[in-house]
């Protein structure tokens, strides 16, 4: 019986070639078969890192039996490898598809861990990140894209999407129109190269930023969640209920009593808040 190889899915650098992990570059060395979503953009990248792999094309119009023949080859006892254009597959990509077809057929699935646009967004955006709704490239038009921002502008916590920069005003302007002017957002654009940046602000100060500066590159947009942008609070409770204590108050009560994990705590507690919440109102 022949035991089967692995299929290695490999996060790649999204701009900045030095984001690569030694592991991920060490996979690829040692592999059989890289199957890639852009030959010639991956070319670029193994030539960077002195590997001389072979390469064939798996992308997203790609027929069922060409992903089946690349997993012939793992199920016949070859390690392969697949990456996509940039970032970690399986957001916005085949990879899915494939790492599914692959547990179907009982090869095993090893995550090789690299860097993402999501992530790294979240991470420099400056909104709360210990829970979010990542919804991909929301869809042009429709009821399906309504649904989405209804979707966005009902939830507590951060969302993220993708959007090409031809569209990015006209998302943020659906933005301000579902969530209100004064929602807080976050584009990131050009993540890790050259051009990178990253602006926050209201999503109507943003929209009017980028109908005066067209956006180029590959767009990010985090958007902060209901509570976070300031949307009324909740109705008063019924008589004779405790109401519920004003933040800014209770920070000021509590600071100086202990230390800040301590404060934090008990402030997450009091104000049914995560520790992380709590953790930002503590350092306003």
């Amino acid at each position: 019986m022949v035991t089967p190889g692995r299929l290695f899915m490999v996060g790649t650098p999204i701009g900045h070639l030095g984001d690569f992990s030694f592991r991920g570059v060490e996979v690829l060395r040692k592999v059989a078969l890289v199957a890639a979503e852009d030959t010639r953009r991956t070319k670029r990248l193994l030539t960077h890192y002195d590997v001389s792999a072979q390469l064939v094309s798996v992308h997203a119009h790609s027929k069922p039996e060409d992903i089946q023949r690349l997993l012939d080859r793992v199920a016949a006892g070859d390690d392969v490898a697949y990456v996509t254009d940039a970032g970690t597959p399986g957001v916005s990509d085949p990879g899915g598809v494939i790492a599914e077809s692959a547990h179907r057929r009982g090869i095993p699935v090893v995550p090789i861990p690299g860097p993402g646009a999501v992530l790294a967004a979240l991470s420099a955006a400056g909104f709360p990140a210990d829970r979010f709704q990542f919804l991909g490239f929301l869809p042009k038009r429709g009821t399906a894209r309504s649904a989405l921002l209804d979707r966005i502008a009902a939830e507590q916590w951060t969302s993220v999407c993708y959007e090409a920069p031809g569209r990015t005003v006209a998302l943020l302007r659906d933005l301000a129109a579902r969530c209100g002017p004064e929602r807080s957002a976050a584009v990131a654009r050009e993540l890790t190269k050259l051009h990178e940046e990253i602006r926050r602000g209201t999503v109507a100060e943003l929209a009017a930023y980028y109908e005066a500066h067209s956006p180029r590159g590959e767009v990010t947009v985090v958007i902060g969640g209901r509570q976070a942008a300031g949307a009324p609070s909740a109705a008063p409770p019924a008589s004779g209920a405790e109401a519920a204590p004003e933040p800014d108050a209770l920070v000021a009560e509590l600071r100086g009593s202990g230390p800040p994990g301590v404060i934090a705590k008990e402030l997450a507690r009091r104000l049914g808040i995560s520790r992380q919440d709590a953790y930002r109102l503590l350092s306003r």
